[in-house]
């Protein structure tokens, strides 16, 4: 199972965490893969000087930003399930 976690402190909710989160559960719906990415929200994951919302896939940091997180998920997590990259069934 591939982790996503998607800080929701308060840094990051003024950067647009809400759209984050409801972005990549629209998305984890649109793909399918519900059984694949479990999706959480964190308090605070202590990078608020980051640019973007802070975001960690399988241990990974990022910085992403509301508009950038269709790209995201494109990329790095569908791209993480079919490389099997954290992901054991």
């Amino acid at each position: 199972m591939i982790e996503l976690s998607v800080c929701i402190g308060s840094a990051c909710h003024l950067k647009g965490s809400y759209n984050v989160v409801t972005t990549f559960q629209h998305l984890v719906e649109e793909y399918g893969v519900s059984d694949k990415v479990e999706l959480k929200m964190a308090f605070c994951m202590r990078r608020c000087a980051g640019t973007g919302v802070s975001v960690t896939l399988n241990g990974e940091s990022y910085g992403v930003k509301p508009e950038e997180a269709r790209a995201f998920f494109k990329a790095k997590v569908l791209g993480a399930i079919e490389e099997g990259n954290g992901y054991t069934e």
